[in-house]
């Protein structure tokens, strides 16, 4: 069985959407193409516009990652006008967003209302609340390699509806059916189970 990772950083992983790197050529397997805060060129957010545009070809799944970060030196209100451009972009070409977001959840909500499409929070390892917040404005939450662990997050993956779930390596170094199996644990359903539901969640995300 292949196993869907919803986010990663290696280019011999087919099965799974690629994060492209700022200036790097697409693959020909599934990517997402973003300008990630702490990438933002202040002096070239125009030409970085320009390239994601450029470079949007056939397997070009989402846009992402981009967001919101409060750990990078970037202004805070240049970061949030990269994203609005980037959600626009989403819009115009009908494809979900990929979402970092470093302790600016309530802000990320609030850009939510600007986008038609849907919007993925990669790699969540936050409190239940945030979470709760999350769903309830119709976020889908992606988990990464902290499930294997972190308890209180088991409880969180717990509570998440199936249809609102992804799963992903990120640059962890790990296989993404150790994660399939936890979860498949932790939902008590078959691995058959859960990745059919999480196909069927990356169509949904496609096709709106």
């Amino acid at each position: 069985m292949e196993f869907f990772d919803f986010h990663h950083h290696k280019k011999n992983i087919r099965d799974g959407i690629y994060n492209l790197d700022i200036e790097e050529i697409p693959p020909d397997f599934p990517y997402s193409i973003g300008i990630h805060p702490r990438d933002i060129d202040v002096t070239n957010i125009n030409q970085q516009l320009s390239w994601m545009k450029s470079m949007m070809f056939q397997n070009c799944f989402a846009i992402g990652e981009c967001g919101l970060d409060s750990m990078v030196a970037i202004d805070q209100k240049i970061q949030g006008e990269v994203f609005l451009q980037q959600i626009k972009i989403a819009n115009e070409i009908k494809k979900p967003i990929i979402i970092h977001c470093v302790r600016k959840f309530y802000e990320v909500i609030s850009f939510k209302k600007k986008s038609t499409q849907a919007m993925i929070i990669h790699g969540f390892n936050k409190k239940q609340r945030i979470a709760a917040d999350l769903l309830a404005n119709n976020f889908y939450l992606s988990f990464g390699k902290a499930v294997l662990y972190n308890l209180s997050l088991q409880d969180i993956l717990k509570s998440t509806p199936l249809d609102k779930l992804f799963l992903e390596t990120d640059n962890e170094d790990f296989k993404i059916e150790e994660l399939y199996l936890k979860v498949s644990e932790i939902k008590d359903i078959s691995l058959e189970q859960l990745n059919e539901q999480i196909l069927e969640n990356l169509h949904t995300i496609r096709n709106g």
